[in-house]
């Protein structure tokens, strides 16, 4: 799996037909500008090169699988000043053959605990490790027309993350949206993204209880900012078209965000 790439510093090219192969699959990716494809390949390279992938209940780890998590985990953090400083909280990247079920817990306001179970695709441990479902990861190369894409969100979680709990806002740079300061940088990306999840929110609420026309995006989102963020980071990456349509304003932040070179 690569072991030539993390035994050495220097970053041999991935070979010309797992690259090739793995642009074709997941066509999102294929159609990056070339000189986008030449840097999220070095990128995956880097990756590879660093993270420690671990297969569950008997699943190996191949080159493809490999190969497809790194070239889409980088995507994201593609144009970012820093490009994998921001993944650099964690090493390992487990992969389970399809979903599982994680048993939950949880507190409410009345102090009452609620345990249940919830079948996830991905998770994202804040400084941990990060779970995935090669069925969902293989799944992205034809889920791309609802916006929907594994890997994508739980790295979009990992930058949310870097700047302490999941909140929706990940920290941003001196200066993002003309702003003086780190307070009054988020309030504006808040400005942004808080109504455009509240909105969410209600048209998911709608169509789920009043049988009114389900919003495009996934309704995942729906269940907090931060979980809106992922998601609208999903189709942000894998169908900029259809976020555009329907999300103008949130595609300015993160352009702003995710593309500094073009702000």
């Amino acid at each position: 799996m690569f072991k030539w790439l993390r035994r050495l510093r220097a970053l041999p090219p991935i070979p010309e037909v797992a690259w090739r192969a793995t642009l074709e699959r997941y066509a999102f990716l294929g159609a990056l500008p070339l000189d986008a494809q030449q840097r999220l390949r070095t990128l995956a390279a880097e990756f590879l090169r660093d993270k420690e992938f671990h297969g569950t209940q008997g699943f190996v780890i191949t080159d493809e699988v490999a190969l497809a998590i790194a070239a889409q985990a980088v995507l994201p953090v593609l144009n970012l000043p820093g490009g994998l400083d921001w993944y650099d909280d964690f090493v390992g990247i487990v992969v389970h053959p399809s979903e599982v079920v994680a048993r939950r817990k949880v507190v409410d306001e009345a102090q009452v605990v609620h345990e249940y179970d919830e079948v996830v695709a991905g998770e994202a441990m804040d400084r941990g490790p990060v779970m995935l479902s090669w069925q969902d990861v293989l799944a992205s190369s034809i889920t791309a027309g609802g916006g929907y894409n594994v890997v994508i969100h739980e790295f979009a979680h990992k930058i949310d993350m870097r700047g302490g709990d999941a909140d929706g806002c990940p920290p941003l740079p001196p200066g993002f949206a003309g702003k003086r300061s780190a307070r009054e940088a988020r309030a504006a990306w808040l400005a942004v993204l808080q109504p455009a999840y509240e909105d969410f929110r209600e048209k998911t609420i709608l169509a789920d209880r009043f049988g009114a026309e389900a919003p495009w995006l996934d309704d995942y989102g729906a269940t907090s900012i931060s979980e809106f963020f992922a998601v609208a980071c999903e189709a942000y990456f894998v169908n900029r078209a259809n976020f555009a349509r329907d999300f103008p304003a949130v595609l300015s932040l993160f352009d702003a965000f995710f593309r500094p070179e073009k702000a």
